[in-house]
């Protein structure tokens, strides 16, 4: 982190999900340095992934895996407890790991759920990229995906928007997040085709309207292209410290934004990711 400025409004309590691989680390470090800037207390959480045949028949594996995934935890607790963040850890089993940090989240009380884009392959998988878009279509609160390697700061924020309710959330927990750091606001939308290109200029208005009432720095982009593509290459290119999508985005053949492309930029993108829904 750039600042010692909470991002996050009202973030009182942080849930990161690992499972111990090189993939989640990034997530990890990022979870413990926000807990640390936002004075959140930190939960951090792994689901061993099993099933009843394999506790029966190979429970030595299983146990050994969890055993693991306690010391992987504990070792988050003890980091966490050198820069004076409380962290409380637990640890699940079962075959859809996404539940359980949805559930964990929800039994928390976290304010904002923190994973990678993958993880590991086999018994001990967790945050794979089917289970992190799982957590984002099934937990009600916001996202925050970090690549492998990503260090978050907010000198530059992209906000994709294609006019749906959902990016209107986002656009207003980016240009928060804007005004708070005195970041450039880059807005962007996205047209699949020549004819949509007015369409895309249309749903950049609102959120220009809205950064300006908030006194934001910002600029805009209307592009054509493939949106899953075009936007964490456009965040490449402006050296984008933290993108802000909404979960979902207009139904219909003029679609501009949806879910699928929402998973598209997450994971494309080498910047964090986050993800805002209707509250």
């Amino acid at each position: 982190m750039d600042s010692q400025i909470c991002p996050i409004e009202g973030m009182k309590r942080l849930l990161v999900a690992t499972d111990g691989s090189e993939a989640s680390r990034s997530a990890v470090e990022q979870a413990i340095q926000l807990a640390k800037v936002c004075s959140s207390e930190l939960i951090a959480m792994t689901t061993v992934l099993t099933n009843s045949e394999q506790e029966d028949t190979m429970p030595w594996v299983v146990e050994q895996a969890e055993k693991e995934m306690r010391e992987e935890l504990e070792a988050i607790k003890q980091t966490a407890a050198l820069q004076g963040i409380t962290c409380e850890t637990c640890i699940y089993r079962g075959e859809e790991p996404y539940r359980d940090i949805v559930n964990a989240a929800a039994k928390q009380h976290a304010d904002l759920i923190v994973m990678g884009t993958h993880g590991r392959t086999g018994l001990k998988q967790l945050i794979m990229g089917s289970v992190t878009r799982q957590v984002i279509g099934h937990t009600p609160g916001k996202v925050l995906v970090v690549p492998p390697g990503a260090r978050i700061d907010y000198s530059t924020v992209l906000l994709a928007t294609d006019g749906s309710k959902h990016s209107a959330a986002a656009a207003k927990e980016a240009t928060a997040i804007a005004k708070l750091y005195g970041s450039s606001l880059l807005i962007v939308a996205v047209a699949h085709s020549p004819e949509e290109l007015p369409i895309a200029a249309e749903n950049i208005k609102p959120v220009l309207e809205l950064a300006e009432k908030a006194g934001v720095k910002k600029e805009c982009l209307v592009l054509e292209g493939k949106p899953q593509e075009v936007i964490p290459a456009t965040a490449e290119q402006r050296q984008v410290g933290l993108i802000v999508v909404g979960s979902h985005g207009k139904t219909g053949l003029s679609s501009l934004f949806m879910g699928s492309v929402a998973e598209g930029v997450i994971v494309r993108a080498q910047s964090a990711v986050l993800v805002v829904k209707l509250s």
